[in-house]
């Protein structure tokens, strides 16, 4: 038995989604611990694609229970609409094989009115945020004016609370130059989405501890990636939650002493979504990558900013990790290309740097230190093994592995469940 952390080892949108379902077929439970809708976790099952923003990867396999914990925000009617578009598709979703903590918090139309607000009136200092909601509601959570599931189901706490709360964001809206809310719309559809999800709520704590117990195999799933994190990230150009591996047990309340691995999962390139510094960062890759119809995101849509595989901040990423070992997505993404870079060093002024500074402006500041590798030029679609791959292949892979200090477990060469090679 062994409890896993998935974790992205980049800027998000590695691939964890399609590495989470591969791996849920020896897991017994799957956990999402942090994030919100503003995550968007795609797997293609047979001719079927899916794309998950709350609801775990696991849910597309028979017989797993999946857990959003207390560490998510939860937009109900969101939620809501994610579980009947699973149902329409022919994946049971019920409260047997979904649960969720009655500890989570909800995210309100006032957090996503004061996300859009702030970004609209940021100027160069925005943030990129997708504008669901997600920081405000984690800010409410921390200046614990939040309100959480096990609340928003019983509607005699749940309105004043609410009327409360919107109050006062009304007061914000209107500083800020945008339109106050009315309460009667949002409370209806609030309360009605909190009748269909009451089943589902439940103390995911004791849960997640009886599963243990019984030596069921638990998968914890990481949402974002490493410098997205709160703490560790590109601060301010972060999400609002702990996206690193410390953040799945304070996430589901899980002991950490429990869990037994942490697998991180990166691209064969680089790729992040929003404003920030981005070392490697190279407009032909993006042109090329975007070129094949890759690298939009799949909860807004947006191109991604693509660049060469940086092993400065996997390195780092695995530090604060404690990363066991690698699953590397994307591999085919480079098949047309005769020479592939990777960035194995920093230089800030007349300093070489082995790890990303800490300070972000200095990190703006950084050029990248390339080795070359000669491409395989050969499609690595239809590889099904690690000895099917081309040999530069190969020797690509091990190499970034090796800078990136674990060891290679996982390769993808597409988008399919078949098409993801055990090392």
């Amino acid at each position: 038995m062994a409890n896993t952390i998935c974790v992205g080892a980049q800027w998000g949108d590695e691939g964890k989604g399609k590495i989470i379902d591969f791996l849920t077929e020896n897991a017994d439970v799957v956990v999402r611990s942090q994030g919100g809708n503003n995550a968007g976790h795609t797997v293609i099952v047979g001719k079927q694609t899916h794309v998950l923003h709350l609801v775990p990867s696991g849910i597309l396999h028979r017989g797993k229970t999946c857990v959003i914990g207390n560490g998510v925000v939860i937009d109900p009617v969101s939620l809501v609409g994610e579980i009947e578009g699973l149902r329409s598709r022919g994946v049971k979703v019920t409260p047997r094989n979904l649960r969720i903590s009655d500890l989570a918090h909800i995210v309100l139309p006032y957090h996503r009115e004061l996300d859009a607000v702030r970004e609209s009136n940021a100027g160069d200092r925005k943030i990129g945020t997708t504008r669901r909601g997600i920081g405000p509601a984690y800010a409410d959570k921390a200046s614990r004016t939040g309100i959480r599931m096990g609340e928003l189901i019983r509607p005699e706490v749940f309105r004043p609370r609410f009327a409360a709360r919107l109050k006062e964001a009304n007061v914000q809206l209107r500083a800020a130059g945008s339109r106050a809310l009315s309460p009667t719309l949002i409370e209806r559809d609030y309360l009605r989405a909190a009748t269909f999800l009451a089943p589902f709520v439940t103390n995911t704590v004791l849960f997640l501890d009886a599963a243990r117990r019984e030596k069921r195999e638990i998968l914890f799933e990481g949402a974002q990636g490493t410098f997205l994190d709160i703490d560790f990230g590109t601060y301010p150009f972060v999400t609002s939650s702990n996206t690193t591996a410390g953040g799945a047990a304070t996430g589901s309340g899980f002991p950490p002493h429990r869990i037994h691995r942490v697998l991180g999962v990166m691209k064969a390139y680089t790729t992040r979504v929003g404003e920030g510094p981005f070392v490697t960062e190279d407009a032909a890759i993006g042109d090329l990558l975007h070129g094949m119809g890759r690298e939009f995101g799949s909860t807004t849509g947006r191109a991604r900013r693509c660049g060469w595989f940086d092993a400065v901040a996997v390195r780092y990423a695995a530090m604060i990790n404690g990363i066991d070992a690698f699953a590397v997505t994307n591999l085919d993404g480079l098949d047309t290309l005769g020479t592939l870079r990777i960035c194995v060093a920093y230089r800030l002024g007349n300093r070489t740097l082995e790890t990303p500074p800490t300070h972000t402006p200095d990190l703006a500041r950084c050029k990248p230190v390339y080795e070359e590798l000669p491409g395989w030029l050969t499609p690595t679609t239809a590889a099904r093994a690690f000895s099917d791959l081309p040999p530069r292949a190969r020797t690509y892979l091990r190499r970034i592995a090796r800078l990136g200090g674990a060891p290679l477990r996982l390769a993808s060469v597409g988008p399919a469940r078949d098409q993801t090679i055990v090392v």
